[in-house]
């Protein structure tokens, strides 16, 4: 048999959430490294309030968590995170800021060149309309 397991990085947690209006919520999450976090995908980080509210307890505790309109977490279940588990969200976040400031340095290029005009000639967004950014 198997010990009993506590909340820690590492560790998958089926939990279910009380609310006020007496409606709960269970889910599942594994708890990660903060770079590696991705709530929507179950991923929960270890600096997260909940994830700090969990540390520690054990399958059958139930935690006061006032946030919101929850009131409680109910701990149903605690076992190790599967050996495979993606923990490439911080390498997925890092790829969409780069292409977001890859855009807003072609829109703020595009901005100056369609507003800009000296006695010596203004800029000319050609070319800039397709331009991908340094990086790409």
């Amino acid at each position: 048999m198997e010990e009993s397991l506590h909340v820690r990085v590492g560790r998958r947690v089926q939990v279910v959430l009380i609310h006020a209006d007496a409606g709960e919520e269970a889910l599942t999450l594994d708890i990660v490294p903060d770079a590696a976090a991705d709530f929507e995908r179950g991923l929960l980080g270890e600096g997260t309030p909940l994830a700090k509210a969990l540390a520690g307890r054990r399958s059958g505790e139930v935690v006061d968590y006032p946030v919101g309109d929850l009131r409680q977490v109910r701990v149903l279940a605690v076992t190790r995170s599967p050996a495979d588990l993606d923990l490439s969200s911080a390498a997925r976040r890092q790829e969409v800021i780069d292409k977001a400031v890859s855009e807003s340095d072609r829109t703020n290029a595009l901005n100056f060149a369609s507003s800009f005009s000296s006695k010596w000639g203004g800029y000319e967004p050609a070319g800039i309309e397709d331009w991908t950014g340094a990086d790409q």
